[in-house]
């Protein structure tokens, strides 16, 4: 199974919505369409199919992705372009299977984590970097922000030494903070409704 026909697997997979790989690869050999357009020529067992995902791939996806978001972003009308370059950022985390030893969350628990950088602009993703779940989120802000963009945060990125360096960066911010941070109001605006 070369990388076109793994790509073409796995979006199969998540727009079919299958419930397994074993679903999936009952799929691609009695379904006509499966096999004709996405399986790859001589068909594919279980323990290669999940070899080809275990040992490749990720800087592949990425690549693809990265791809994706470069013709998306030409593409997709801008919203908001009087606000100037916008992105939201984020961590989640992923469940992950027990095998995954480097996702260790909690005894029992394997999770991983995903920041994302979403380009609120064009209402698309950006950026993504993988990470144990028990990965930190804010140092993935310098990595997502670019010069003269504004990250918009919640409360768990709030470092003053971080904010301190996009500053200097260029990089700009609109965080939740928490409610013990002591404030200075230095300027204060009115909201005026369109």
């Amino acid at each position: 199974m070369d990388f076109e026909h793994q790509l073409k697997t796995l979006i199969f997979f998540h727009l079919e919505e299958h419930t397994s790989a074993s679903h999936l690869l009952q799929v691609l050999k009695e379904d006509d369409f499966a096999s004709k357009c996405i399986a790859p020529p001589d068909g594919i067992e279980k323990s290669s199919f999940s070899e080809a995902n275990n040992t490749r791939g990720l800087e592949q996806f990425l690549q693809v992705f990265r791809e994706l978001y470069a013709q998306a972003h030409k593409t997709l009308p801008k919203e908001y372009a009087e606000l100037g370059e916008l992105g939201a950022i984020d961590g989640s985390l992923i469940d992950a299977v027990l095998s995954m030893r480097w996702a260790d969350y909690r005894e029992g628990v394997k999770k991983s984590k995903a920041h994302i950088g979403f380009d609120v602009n064009h209402s698309i993703p950006k950026k993504i970097f993988l990470t144990d779940g028990k990965g930190a989120e804010r140092p993935f802000v310098d990595q997502i922000l670019e010069s003269g963009q504004t990250g918009i945060m919640d409360r768990g990125y709030q470092c003053h030494k971080t904010f301190d360096l996009l500053q200097s960066e260029k990089k700009h911010k609109v965080c939740r903070i928490r409610s013990n941070t002591k404030k200075s109001e230095i300027k204060l605006n009115e909201i005026t409704s369109k």
